[in-house]
């Protein structure tokens, strides 16, 4: 029998309140082991104040949340040693190099031999892909390379989790490429909880999302399951004709979930919406071509983007409150 994954992060109504601001409302999470968690929302939804109370950074309001099961506050200090954490702005000192950068931060974790710590080191500026600029000063770093380097900084220790603050914000196409390789090469030994407001990102390298809007979780799952659960499979069907027989017979099918017919440049557009795609695949066209009168001009397939999902929640979300 396969064990399901342990849970590495989980909170139950964690809340924080700056003054009069509530930043932070009820947050419930549970993040799996070995798992890239995608905590996504717009800027000033809170995501940033919730990864500085999981660090212990600040103090909740109300609520409490666990690390590796130790509590946040009573019991930081057994989940620090065990944390990587990359801040969305890294800071270094300009003049020193990734090598000295490095050798600073293993001596916080590592007491080991001389030659155990060099070997770590070189590891690691090889698994970030830094080696060959190891000795230059970080002022000539790009954007990505000390991203890059932020995160050999973080995971010096072999951390069981590692937690990112927008890591890809301010990086452009190839930069942003290099870290999400790193991060999927990470997750072997690793959990990952990073946040972001960038989509593409998230669908790119996440398995499981949380979106966040005004403090206030509003979706929360494997992405599959986010996109399967939006109807999240729809098959677009363009005729010269139309077929009342054909739309009758869609509507007797269990899986076939919505209908819509509409009517585009002298075409019938369906759009048919499938809660099983196995059998759309099975029978969807054969139910459409058993009326041999139809004449299909396209048939494709359209999902969902994680981008449709995010929209349509905080949309919902912003509803409830007009």
């Amino acid at each position: 029998m396969i064990q399901e994954n342990p849970i590495i992060i989980k909170t139950q109504d964690l809340s924080k309140k700056f003054g009069q601001i509530q930043a932070l409302t009820n947050l419930n999470l549970q993040v799996k082991k070995n798992s890239i968690f995608g905590f996504l929302g717009p800027n000033g939804a809170g995501k940033t104040t919730t990864i500085k109370l999981l660090l212990g950074l600040i103090s909740p309001t109300s609520g409490s949340a666990t690390i590796f099961n130790y509590d946040i506050i009573r019991e930081s200090i057994k989940i620090r040693s065990r944390v990587g954490y990359l801040p969305q702005n890294p800071f270094f000192y300009e003049n020193m190099t990734a090598r000295e950068i490095l050798e600073f931060s293993i001596k916080f974790f590592f007491s080991g031999s001389i030659e155990a710590i060099d070997s770590r080191i070189e590891e690691v500026l090889e698994l970030v892909e830094l080696s060959e600029k190891a000795n230059r000063p970080i002022k000539g770093y790009s954007g990505g390379e000390r991203q890059r380097l932020g995160i050999a900084q973080s995971v010096i220790h072999k951390p069981d989790l590692l937690i990112l603050d927008e890591p890809t914000a301010s990086l452009d196409p190839i930069g942003r490429h290099a870290v999400l390789e790193l991060m999927s090469k990470l997750r072997e030994d690793t959990t990952i909880f990073y946040s972001t407001h960038i989509l593409d990102d998230v669908q790119r390298v996440s398995d499981t999302v949380a979106i966040l809007n005004k403090g206030k979780l509003v979706a929360q799952g494997p992405i599959e399951e986010l996109l399967a659960g939006s109807e999240g499979v729809v098959y677009v069907i363009k005729t010269k004709n139309s077929s009342e027989i054909i739309r009758e017979k869609m509507i007797d099918l269990p899986w076939i979930t919505n209908i819509q017919i509409s009517q585009e440049r002298g075409q019938y557009v369906w759009l048919v919406n499938v809660n099983s795609e196995e059998k759309a695949e099975e029978q969807l066209l054969r139910t459409i071509l058993s009326d041999k009168s139809i004449r299909i001009t396209e048939y494709r397939k359209q999902k969902f983007e994680l981008e449709d999902i995010f929209l349509k929640v905080i949309k919902e979300d912003e509803n409830e409150f007009e």
